[in-house]
């Protein structure tokens, strides 16, 4: 062959194969993805090797990170479980939620018209199931997930009941499943249960599209009555033999197996050959405990935990990964939170956005862009129905923090001062003028949460009496769930 013609060859060739790339990308851009949010549960924004994790091993979150993009600036939707997740599932941010505090037997739930993200997706023809803690809706109540768009849900419906890693049942969609001897003898681990059941969804609607939400419950601390260090693991494994306190050791075991399933989900999808089509979300529902070892530095360069306003508090690892949309081992600075989840699955889902949400889609930002659409500001509260009412606003690269409805605004420079370290409150007058703004009209007033009244009512869960859903048992059998 002589050069000339050589080279029109190859130039025709390679031309072919960008076509064909880019006719592949298209027709995959066009396909709604399956899409796979996987919500850990108080794990911290320094608890992954990919965020600067040097003790706990994460090598499948890690690879996601690797074969995708890292978000630095993304947040949950509070400090605490239940609104943070509202906020997931409505798009909108705690000033406007509808569950605003995390008081687990306080009677107020999603109602029959509010919209979440799965009752969308439901819309526009996904199959929605979700495992794990749900928080939003006790059975027997109208907040259930199986009313708010699930097709199924395996787990924990009341948070009080997800502090129990050893429960004596699950709710299973409308009924329950019985967990017979898991008593003393402690044979059914529930986060193991619930990382099958959502295997077996994957499987089950490989033929999509799906949206599988996996909201684990590792690595929370567990009841005092069923471990007294909090850490109900079935095995310090792969970590006994360190030289690492037993607190340590529980708390990397329960990374580790959240990491584990993390990786099962992950090599299932790409052995149905789901890979091309499929977005997989990792995130956290806040910031860590305060009580997690000393050693792990659960927070990283962040100040504060869990419960608190405070960067520690509510800045989350957030993940994506969709090869061939998103791009592979980037990181994206992109300021972004919860609320922005549904109006992003929206668009992937190719339907309208809920009006009057909170959130923006952060599609161009998944693909390795900046969002669209610019925001003035986020906002987050935490102390409804509590003593102490605590606001957060933040403004680009300025953060304001009030501690207490009378409290005086901090400012911090995160772009200076990732560790909220130096309050530049009276430097900046004009900026804090503005957040006070913000803060009173970030706030619809909410009848159920009245700010600065304490909530003292009795439990709606308790243990002794395995809780509110006594119908519709279902024995465990052999517990077989795999799909058929």
């Amino acid at each position: 062959m002589q050069r000339r013609e050589f080279l029109r060859t190859t130039g025709a060739l390679l031309a072919g194969g960008a076509l064909a790339r880019a006719a592949g990308t298209a027709e995959q851009a066009a396909t709604p993805p399956n899409i796979i949010l996987i919500l850990a549960d108080d794990l911290g924004y320094g608890d992954l090797g990919c965020y600067g994790q040097r003790l706990l091993e994460t090598p499948n979150i890690d690879r996601l990170a690797a074969e995708g993009l890292r978000f630095t600036q993304a947040y949950a939707g509070g400090p605490v479980c239940a609104p943070s997740r509202c906020a997931l599932m409505t798009g909108l941010h705690g000033g406007h939620g509808v569950v605003r505090d995390n008081i687990p037997h306080y009677p107020a739930y999603l109602g029959e018209g509010d919209i979440t993200a799965a009752k969308v997706l439901r819309g526009a023809g996904y199959r929605c199931g979700g495992v794990g803690k749900w928080s939003l809706g006790d059975a027997g109540t109208v907040g259930r997930a199986t009313n708010q768009g699930f097709d199924t849900w395996f787990g924990y419906l009341n948070q009080d009941h997800a502090h129990y890693y050893y429960t004596e049942y699950l709710d299973d969609d409308e009924g329950r499943l019985d967990l017979k001897g898991n008593g003393e003898s402690r044979e059914h681990y529930s986060h193991d249960l619930m990382a099958e059941r959502a295997l077996r969804f994957v499987r089950e609607h490989r033929d999509g599209p799906f949206f599988l939400y996996a909201a684990f419950t590792l690595p929370h601390f567990s009841s005092d009555d069923e471990d007294p260090d909090g850490f109900a693991v079935p095995s310090t494994e792969p970590f006994t033999g360190r030289d690492w306190d037993e607190r340590t050791k529980k708390y990397a075991a329960m990374v580790h197996r959240l990491d584990r399933d993390v990786g099962r989900l992950t090599d299932l999808v790409e052995e149905l050959g789901l890979t091309e089509n499929t977005l997989i979300l990792f995130a956290s529902d806040n910031g860590g405990h305060r009580d997690v070892p000393d050693p792990v530095r659960t927070g990283g360069p962040l100040r504060g935990f869990k419960s608190e306003l405070t960067e520690g508090g509510i800045r989350v690892p957030l993940i994506a990964r969709w090869p061939g949309v998103v791009p592979a081992g980037k990181t994206s600075d992109e300021i972004v939170a919860f609320w922005d989840l549904l109006p992003t699955f929206a668009e992937l889902a190719g339907t309208a956005s809920p009006e009057k949400l909170d959130g923006v889609s952060i599609v161009p930002a998944l693909k390795g862009g900046a969002l669209e659409q610019p925001r003035e500001y986020l906002y987050w509260d935490y102390g409804h129905c509590r003593d102490r009412y605590d606001q957060a606003v933040r403004m680009g690269r300025w953060k304001g923090i009030r501690l207490g409805s009378g409290g005086k605004i901090q400012l911090y420079d995160l772009e200076k001062d990732l560790g909220e370290t130096s309050d530049l409150a009276e430097k900046h007058p004009d900026i804090v003028q503005r957040m006070e703004e913000l803060m009173r009209e970030a706030v619809t007033p909410s009848p159920r949460y009245p700010v600065g009244v304490e909530y003292k009512g009795k439990p709606l869960w308790k243990k002794a009496t395995h809780g509110p859903a006594e119908v519709n048992k279902r024995q465990p059998k052999a517990l077989n769930t795999q799909a058929e």
